[in-house]
């Protein structure tokens, strides 16, 4: 039993030593406890606190627990067929008399520990983070779905393209009706163009599996470009994929995704494209001069002047 003395077991071994001076029924009164509960606990009651602690309510036996010829009938089973699955096990057991469902099976497995023990499996050690060492050296890219309240025409569909760059959070937003490989493309060849004015040379883009980016998870044409694929290899830039169902690989950019929600699609609505494209590019302005702390609290323009 275990040396800890909670709470409970206190109250209860003043609650008997209360019934032993005073009675039963002066206690049931004091302690606003009925005679059962205190005739309970009094007959546990050994003059030590241990004695009042909460003990297990879990029967010892079951009327339909397995008997000793189905434990037996199970054993030899499994001994003399041990890779069989759990379903031919059982229908071969129900073939000797075996009348017990699959699951009563599998529990008096479990509990008897004729299951394998799981493979220890190697600990996944992430790979450190490659600290970018310049503007341009890699561009994270994606997609976010502009929420359904905010366009005011239920028939519109609105999608903002991301492309942040990793060393001086310089965010480039473009809207496009639609989330495909050719508004991909030209996004891509957009980017390059809004970073080219500003003096900074893109080298890589880094997006995640979507189809919009490549075939690499298609069935049918893994092995065709993408117009995207197609429009970095044009333009010399190296395409860089994240790992399948790792979003923090792209993290700085579907971070600032979460900061657009609360700072602009919480508060905006859009009627159009073109009203959409205004304003989304009023908030690329302002999410530019917006001071950061991985910047030293500069702002990405400030930031990025310094180094062009």
């Amino acid at each position: 039993m275990s040396s800890s003395i909670t709470q409970d077991m206190r109250y209860r071994q003043s609650l008997m030593n209360y019934a032993e001076k005073y009675g039963v029924s002066r206690a049931s009164r004091k302690y606003n406890k009925s005679r059962s509960y205190i005739y309970f606990w009094k007959a546990r009651w050994d003059g030590n606190v241990e004695s009042l602690a909460c003990r297990s309510r879990r029967p010892h036996s079951h009327p339909n627990q397995h008997t000793e010829a189905e434990l037996k009938l199970i054993r030899d089973m499994r001994r003399r067929n041990p890779p069989l699955g759990m379903t031919e096990l059982w229908h071969r057991l129900k073939q000797r008399g075996y009348t017990r469902r699959p699951e009563s099976l599998f529990r008096v497995m479990r509990r008897l520990g004729m299951f394998a023990p799981p493979k220890p499996q190697k600990p996944y050690t992430p790979k450190p983070y490659e600290q970018m060492t310049y503007p341009g050296q890699r561009v994270q890219v994606d997609v976010k779905v502009v929420p359904r309240r905010c366009i005011a025409d239920p028939e519109l569909r609105l999608f903002q393209y991301t492309a942040i760059d990793e060393f001086t959070r310089l965010r480039f937003l473009a809207a496009y009706p639609e989330q495909s490989t050719y508004s991909s493309a030209d996004f891509l060849s957009k980017l390059v163009k809004w970073f080219a004015r500003r003096g900074i040379q893109v080298e890589c883009v880094q997006t995640d599996n979507g189809f919009e980016f490549t075939n690499r998870f298609a069935n049918a044409k893994r092995e065709l470009p993408t117009l995207f694929e197609t429009a970095a290899q044009q333009l010399g830039i190296r395409h860089k994929l994240i790992r399948p169902y790792t979003p923090r690989h792209n993290g700085k950019v579907e971070r600032s995704h979460r900061e657009d929600q609360k700072r602009f699609y919480s508060s905006h609505s859009f009627c159009s494209l073109e009203d959409f494209e205004k304003q989304l590019a009023a908030h690329n302005r302002r999410s530019n001069n917006f001071p950061m702390r991985p910047l030293h609290w500069l702002s990405p323009y400030e930031f990025a002047v310094q180094y062009v």
